[in-house]
């Protein structure tokens, strides 16, 4: 039928396209595999206060030698003395030998949804499998021959204690030629430290020392390439985001930028690092990646351009920020806001459709929290959703209805001039004009529908807040894929499907994904079955393939796509019946056939029976 050309066009090309997303997109979902590593605190001598006179940052003369960084790694991989991390939000602690950020694990988030497993581990030590771990400090001047902090000075604590939301510390180290250099390091209730650093000069002659920060990561984390997610370096330099990742920067070399604000870190798929430096000072942001003892080291790094001269008596300081933690929406957004630094809420990828994932994202996360439920929220959201497109989809149901009716007209043009095709099509658009047709009214709906589609399954995949949010009996996090299978019924047979090659993963067919398949092909039975076999056979075969496909999705984005369907079923009934069209469902279900065989066989039976 020519009048429905372009809608099956439309709902083929939309799944080919969830097809191709499904295989080459979505993947295994990410492993989060890292090591926890505790060790005890050790207790240090506490130093004497030194009077201090602050001094100001200056601009190096022209002709003064490039600041030199040193490596951050330890050249031993000796176990460090520690000073323990235990905020409001994680736990943890500091190396001080280098004085690095190098142990994190946060209390709200586990591994799985299992309440016993581990706890999330974010940041490790040198001598863990994949270190991970931020530094800061001074780089002096090319052959100045100052004597600064290095990966292996050991930093002594003043007093004594943990760090926590209430209490910071001071750590402090000498260089025996006059300056004293302190860190202050103190954390909020969530996720985001401040360091202020500062250096007193007792010596007989000024210094001048550039202030750094860096975050050093080593070997590439097992982040499976999700096409639909960004992974790797991320930063914001002139109110612009910038993303690199791993294998950009394996291939393309270190990436380098002036700022003047702004912020730069690691980002995982919920999970952030990022060094965030004085707002005002100017800076050179670098990514790179480099093979350090055999071993693949990324590294993302801010050093200040405007040396900082620190005169005899005097002294000097800088203070930066660090945030090692969840990405969470709101959280990020106040940080934004209250702390002003630049797009911190754009650490969260929502990706090329953007103008839907967040405002969706806003109402599922409203509703989410005032009921309690993810899942609820979804199934509301759909709702609010149905609402919104509902005059469109008026629009949709009574042209099909309107093509319901001139069926039988239309069938007799095409016996009438079924040798001119040509002629065919003209008397037939002619009938769509006097009637008021419109016959591509039905496939807007649908056009409409894919970004909505990709922007709810991209706000359930990316987004912490989904993150095993349950819903109800067997859904325990609406992020994965429905955990249930048909081969075992759905858990009823005491085996375990999902190593088996094909069926436990490809066809992985769950609750969910076969309650979507039903309400998808009742949808499409509402209308009459079309005259030419092969259009039959691709409705016939469409629900089958979305069925498998959505199977490897979300789950949510499974529930909400059937709970879609639900209502359009419903809508479509009462529009139709409304515009005084037949609904012809059990006839197109097959049910009436059915029946008449049924009948025929019984009845065939009893004859053969009485013949006896």
């Amino acid at each position: 039928m020519e009048e429905n050309r372009n809608l099956i066009l439309a709902l083929v090309l939309s799944g080919a396209i969830l097809l191709l997303w499904s295989f080459f997109v979505t993947g295994p979902k990410m492993k989060e595999e890292q090591e926890r590593l505790v060790q005890e605190q050790a207790q240090q001598p506490s130093g004497d206060e030194i009077p201090a006179v602050v001094g100001q940052p200056a601009a190096s003369p022209e002709g003064t030698s490039e600041p030199v960084m040193e490596e951050g790694a330890p050249s031993s991989a000796a176990p460090s003395p520690r000073l323990t991390i235990d905020s409001d939000k994680l736990s943890g602690s500091i190396a001080l030998k280098g004085a690095r950020i190098d142990d994190l694990t946060l209390k709200a988030y586990r591994e799985t949804v299992d309440p016993e497993s581990p706890n999330v581990s974010l940041l490790t030590p040198i001598e863990a499998a994949h270190p991970y771990f931020a530094d800061f400090g001074w780089a002096p001047e090319s052959g100045s021959g100052v004597q600064v902090p290095t990966k292996d000075a050991l930093w002594r604590q003043r007093g004594s204690g943990a760090l926590t939301t209430q209490s910071p510390v001071e750590l402090y180290w000498e260089n025996g030629q006059g300056l004293t250099f302190r860190r202050f390091i103190s954390v909020d209730e969530n996720y985001m430290f401040t360091v202020r650093q500062t250096v007193e000069n007792n010596g007989d002659n000024a210094v001048r020392l550039f202030p750094y920060g860096r975050i050093s990561r080593y070997d590439e984390p097992d982040s499976r390439h999700f096409y639909i997610l960004h992974e790797g370096f991320l930063g914001v330099v002139d109110e612009k985001l910038k993303e690199v990742t791993y294998k950009e920067s394996r291939e393309d070399g270190p990436s380098d930028f002036d700022a003047t604000g702004g912020w730069l870190g690691f980002t995982d798929k919920y999970w952030l690092t990022a060094l965030i430096p004085d707002q005002t000072a100017s800076a050179k942001f670098s990514f790179s990646d480099q093979q350090r003892s055999g071993r693949e080291r990324f590294r993302t790094q801010y050093l200040f351009t405007q040396g900082y001269e620190v005169v005899p008596g005097g002294r000097t300081e800088v203070s930066n920020m660090f945030f090692a933690g969840a990405k969470e929406n709101a959280l990020l957004v106040k940080y934004r806001d209250e702390l002003s630094i630049p797009m911190f809420d754009f650490a969260i990828d929502w990706g090329l459709f953007k103008i839907f994932t967040r405002p969706l994202f806003q109402v599922l996360d409203y509703l989410g929290k005032f009921i309690g439920n993810f899942g609820i929220a979804i199934i509301l959201t759909t709702v609010l959703l149905k609402l919104l497109f509902f005059p469109l989809a008026n629009k949709q149901y009574k042209s099909m209805s309107q093509m319901k009716k001139v069926q039988p007209e239309m069938m007799r043009l095409r016996e009438r001039y079924a040798d001119d095709k040509v002629k065919q099509q003209q008397e037939i658009m002619e009938l769509y004009k006097r009637e008021q047709i419109n016959p591509m009214a039905g496939c807007l709906p649908i056009v409409v529908q894919i970004p909505v589609f990709f922007a709810f399954y991209k706000v359930l995949f990316v987004t912490i807040e989904m993150r095993q949010a349950p819903f109800f009996g067997w859904v325990k996090d609406l992020s994965l894929a429905d955990p249930t299978y048909v081969w075992n019924l759905f858990g009823l047979l005491p085996f375990d499907p999902s190593g088996w090659p094909l069926l436990g993963t490809t066809l992985a067919l769950g609750a969910w994904p076969l309650i979507m398949g039903i309400t998808m092909f009742i949808q499409m039975r509402m209308n009459p079955a079309p005259q030419d076999p092969i259009q039959e056979k691709v409705f016939m075969f469409m629900p089958v393939m979305f069925t498998i496909m959505l199977s490897q999705f979300s789950v949510g984005l499974v529930i909400y796509w059937a709970w879609n369907n639900t209502l359009s079923i419903l809508q479509q009934y009462v529009m139709m019946r409304r515009n005084g069209v037949e609904v012809e469902l059990v006839k197109n279900l097959g049910i009436e056939k059915l029946r008449a065989r049924f009948a025929g066989n019984k009845a065939s039976t009893e004859d053969g029976s009485q013949a006896e």
